[in-house]
């Protein structure tokens, strides 16, 4: 599975810190993906035993490579190939956001009510005045 080289953009998403490539290459080019403090361009060769310091929308991680992985694989095989070294503390500051946070799902039962309901509440209103 590994191989002499690497880019740092396809390595973050082969490990599933990012959803696309892209978006690991667009983290890389805003500055978000570090390494020994320095910002890494996106077509940096990646080795084991480097550790990144990379923000995320959903929280911040500091990682050890342990192994190359050029493909994109199932989570429970991805975290084999990093170690996570985030200080405990600043994994407990990102526990409080909600499972929803950043996600795109519209959130159920907010909004306008569909027809249906609508009709039940004409109803029950209707009821009330008789």
């Amino acid at each position: 599975m590994s191989t002499e080289k690497l880019r740092i953009d396809k390595y973050l998403w082969a490990i599933r810190l990012f959803k696309t490539r892209a978006l690991a290459a667009e983290a890389c080019e805003k500055g978000k993906v570090k390494f020994n403090g320095n910002s890494v361009k996106p077509a940096k060769t990646v080795h084991v035993g480097d550790e990144y310091d990379i923000k995320t929308e959903a929280r911040k991680w500091l990682i050890k490579v342990t192994a190359l992985l050029e493909k994109r694989v199932a989570y429970t095989e991805a975290i084999k190939h990093y170690t996570d070294i985030t200080p405990p503390e600043e994994k407990a500051a990102i526990e409080y956001m909600p499972s929803s946070f950043h996600t795109g799902k519209i959130l159920s039962k907010i909004g306008r009510p569909t027809k249906k309901e609508r009709r039940d509440i004409d109803k029950y209103f209707k009821n009330d005045e008789e």
